[in-house]
């Protein structure tokens, strides 16, 4: 994190906001998303916005991007009341959107995907010199290292964000919403994004920071505003304050933001352990029969968290749904506790995919009902007992719902991936397999999730744990393996997972130490 202690600037006096909003308040039937929020933002600061789940962060964040209308309150750019009736209002009144998902046309280049839209004309006609001149020129002098003749398609996460940036600012963004900025970059390419961003503001532009990352909070800004309940509950300076008074402002109560390793009790020395999940030289192909995973072997242990590292679109989706029978091998096998496993059922793996919306649940159904998918057998069709084992779960992994028989899609975003994690973590199987196990869930939520995946590894399961976050990798595993275009190419203790070391292998940049294969794993 040094880039981003250096990029720290506290904020000179207190100028006009360049854009504020007042008493912003918003309804989505009975459901009080916004109440009566004041936020105003200064020329040239990066003012970060935190919150937990449910907190109100996206829907203020929407309202000022005119893709939701408040119920009461107003927005005012430069101390002038504005109406924004649509995103095409917001950019309008130079208010720009860096969404956590990127919006790029693959197959079109940089400057194309920077113009489309606001393309230059001349005598009527598309001119592309003149939109690579304009793109050449934004870069330079934003400082931003991108190639307008490149093909977006075949640029690493990182500069595609610096694209979407560009976009913005082409549009003459003078004030940039970042929304989940570093949720798929390396720890290398987050700093280069906090490094640009403090050059941002040194033009005058100003930043609202939308993070789950208490770290990069505390780094990169210079003001919080923390939400509740979709209230306003803490104010802060960033240089006087700290992650434990962000967290008791969040939640009312502090918890290890860097949790300690739980213990576990210890039978047997892990060279002893049975391997119960064994992979071994597996071969996968995308959906456009590209070859995704290209010869990877490891195992994991029972009683072990091995954690799974790399920059999205390495192999990770592709390696995972192979290991829980989501999607056919060229070759290559998958035993479990040794012996090879088929599909469905057979396979006895719990698995928890990052696409809980679009993977994990039924969308219609009520939650009782995704909380028992596939548990069936253990409650039979009786509603009132799926009713009170779906009870049970939610009071245990404390999921927010008006009701048991309500729709999983009436669930906050949180809310629903802990009722995945709540099904598939009560499940009893000997592996575990999670994919981004806190992604989108607020610091109270993270706690109860590694304690929970902590206790299943502490009973003797294997779990196999991919995410983002190296930080959650270093707080969770035993072991972490990194994958770069398809291979396993580094595997570390966790005592030696150093950001650096990792990201150089994210990269290609480096191999810390030949993957123990199959071969090693018995």
């Amino acid at each position: 994190m040094s880039a981003l202690e250096h990029a720290r600037r506290p904020a000179d006096g207190v100028p006009a906001p360049a854009v504020e909003l007042a008493g912003i308040t918003k309804r989505f039937g009975d459901v009080l998303a916004n109440d009566g929020i004041d936020l105003a933002v200064r020329p040239g600061e990066v003012h970060a916005v935190v919150g937990e789940n449910g907190a109100g962060k996206s829907t203020l964040m929407s309202v000022l991007y005119g893709l939701h209308r408040p119920d009461a309150g107003q927005v005012l750019r430069a101390g002038v009341p504005v109406r924004l009736r649509s995103p095409a209002d917001a950019i309008a009144h130079g208010l720009g959107m860096v969404h956590q998902r990127l919006r790029l046309f693959p197959g079109l280049s940089v400057a194309e995907n920077v113009v489309i839209g606001a393309e230059p004309v001349r005598h009527g006609v598309l001119d592309r010199a003149a939109g690579r001149r304009a793109v050449t020129e934004l870069a330079r002098r934003y400082g931003l290292d991108v190639d307008p003749a490149a093909r977006v398609g075949e640029l690493p996460v990182g500069v595609r964000q610096r694209v979407e940036i560009l976009k913005a600012l082409y549009r003459r963004a003078e004030v940039l919403i970042l929304d989940e900025p570093t949720a798929v970059l390396t720890p290398g390419e987050a700093e280069g994004l906090f490094r640009m961003v403090r050059e941002l503001t040194t033009e005058g532009v100003s930043v609202l920071l939308v993070t789950h990352k208490l770290e990069e909070v505390l780094a990169a800004s210079d003001r919080v505003t923390v939400l509740r309940g979709g209230r306003v509950t803490g104010r802060f300076d960033t240089a006087a304050t700290s992650a434990d008074e962000l967290v008791r402002a969040m939640i009312g109560r502090s918890v290890a933001t860097a949790p300690a390793r739980p213990g576990r009790p210890a039978p047997l020395p892990f060279s002893e352990r049975p391997y119960l999940l064994d992979v071994r030289d597996l071969r996968v192909r995308d959906r456009d029969g590209v070859m995704a995973v290209d010869g990877v072997s490891f195992g994991v242990r029972a009683g072990e968290i091995v954690g799974l590292a790399g920059v999205a679109g390495n192999g990770q989706r592709e390696l995972l749904d192979a290991v829980t029978g989501l999607r056919s091998a060229d070759s290559g096998s998958v035993l479990l506790d040794g012996r090879p496993v088929g599909g469905g059922r057979e396979r006895r793996i719990a698995s928890v995919p990052a696409d809980r919306a679009g993977r994990a649940t039924a969308p219609g159904m009520s939650l009782a009902d995704n909380l028992l998918m596939g548990e069936q057998r253990g409650v039979g069709l009786n509603p009132a007992r799926v009713r009170r084992r779906a009870a049970a779960l939610v009071e245990r992994f404390s999921i927010r719902a008006a009701s048991v028989t309500a729709p999983i899609e009436r669930l906050s975003g949180g809310n629903a991936q802990k009722a995945v994690l709540a099904r598939e973590l009560s499940k009893d199987t000997p592996v575990l397999v999670v994919e981004e196990p806190t992604q989108g869930l607020d610091v109270g939520a993270q706690e109860r999730i590694h304690a929970l995946l902590g206790e299943a590894r502490d009973a003797g399961r294997a779990v196999l744990v991919q995410s983002s976050e190296l930080s959650e990798l270093r707080a969770l595993a035993d072991r972490v393996l990194v994958m770069f275009e398809g291979r396993v190419v580094a595997e570390l203790p966790v005592a030696e997972a150093t950001d650096e070391r990792l990201g150089a292998a994210m990269t290609g940049a480096a191999v810390s130490r030949p993957p123990a294969g199959s071969e090693t794993a018995g």
